[in-house]
């Protein structure tokens, strides 16, 4: 744009005009595209500050692998680190590294972060045997592959990458923790050797089934939000768990837990559920999510002395005579209804507090 006569020029010539618009336009996004690089968005900012994914909740974030980078600006991991063998900890976050690569003299790294790079394949970390936590969420990871001698390691993160399979983990006995969340796997599979894992990160991809879990008798977190799951299902072996999340999926009907007597968080909002119904069993529940489904009425729920939370906003309950019957749940603090039918009553938040007096917050907002 810093000569804009020719611009000028061309307009006095009609035939000139499409050319000379194009050619401005094309010079005007190519400018503000440069002056606005990508921005992070708001759940990266939060990963920024939580190093791992632990939340059950599965934001909008950019797609996996998005914002490629020219061969230039890739970095050499020697470029980047400086080696010490007594090294137990190696931060390579956010540095454009294209390779894994010259670690071989640490020996004793325990911990290596390389979120937010630029890695394609996992590979030359044979040698790290010592190592306990591996991050490399938010690269170009098409495949699982190159782990057996990491026979100690405990938390394994490749979040938002480009993986389609879960393979290739068997060596890895003493993982704790498991995050594969935002990628494009379609079936759960191959997790049968994790007896001593606690927690597994599976949303934002394309699974359809609850399956092959059977195996897994210390898990204690599911994270199975943002699929495309119908039914919930396959969970009965899963005596320890205590979180489960199935936000955002297609379920309609809430069934099949009653196995899960540890059960305190339950998620499911953003489904299709049209009755809060078999929960009998989930007594020591504490938190109970099931905004944005298809319930009208607040039922069934009186025998959950434990609940602390109850989230119902954006449904459809227009009576009172149901919402006066979370009187029986002594120890419940925060409840959700905004966005019901019942919430466009101008005593709202009056009578909700008149039915439940020992409520400490009416939809994010303080009780006086």
């Amino acid at each position: 744009l810093a000569s804009i006569e020719p611009f000028h020029s061309a307009v006095e010539h009609s035939w000139a005009i499409p050319i000379a618009v194009s050619l401005f336009f094309s010079i005007l996004i190519e400018k503000v595209s440069i002056a606005n690089p990508k921005k992070m968005s708001a759940s990266e900012e939060q990963h920024d500050q939580q190093p791992r994914a632990d939340s059950p909740t599965v934001d909008e974030e950019r797609p996996p692998g998005a914002g490629e980078v020219a061969e230039h600006e890739i970095v050499k991991m020697e470029d980047v680190i400086t080696i010490d063998p007594e090294t137990t900890e190696v931060d390579l976050n956010h540095g454009r590294i294209g390779k894994i690569e010259n670690l071989e003299p640490l020996t004793k790294l325990e911990r290596l972060y390389l979120r937010w790079n630029l890695i394609k394949k996992i590979e030359n970390l044979d040698h790290l045997t010592s190592l306990l936590e591996l991050e490399l969420y938010d690269n170009q990871i098409t495949e699982l592959e190159n782990l057996d001698n990491l026979v100690n390691l405990e938390m394994l993160d490749v979040s938002f990458n480009r993986l389609h399979q879960i393979k290739n983990l068997s060596a890895l006995t003493n993982l704790r923790k498991l995050f594969l969340c935002a990628n494009r796997i379609s079936l759960i599979e191959n997790l049968d050797h994790f007896s001593s894992l606690t927690m597994l990160e599976l949303g934002d991809n394309k699974i359809r089934k609850i399956e092959n879990l059977d195996k897994l008798s210390s898990l204690t977190h599911l994270y199975l939000g943002k699929n495309k799951i119908t039914k919930i299902e396959n969970l009965d072996k899963l005596v320890k768990l205590e979180c489960l999340s199935l936000q955002c999926n297609r379920l309609t009907k809430i069934e099949n837990l009653d196995q899960l007597v540890n059960l305190t968080e339950l998620y499911l909002s953003e489904n299709g559920i049209e009755t809060i119904e078999n929960l009998d069993q989930n007594k020591q529940l504490e938190t109970l999510d099931l905004a944005k489904n298809r319930v009208k009425r607040i039922e069934n729920i009186e025998h959950l002395e434990m609940l602390e939370e109850f989230w119902m906003n954006d449904n459809g309950v227009s009576e009172w005579t149901c919402v006066d019957k979370l009187a029986s749940n002594k120890k419940l603090a925060t409840v959700y209804l905004e966005r019901n039918p019942v919430a466009s009553d101008v005593n709202y938040r009056r009578k909700l507090k008149l039915a439940v007096p020992w409520l400490q917050k009416i939809d994010a907002t303080l009780c006086r």
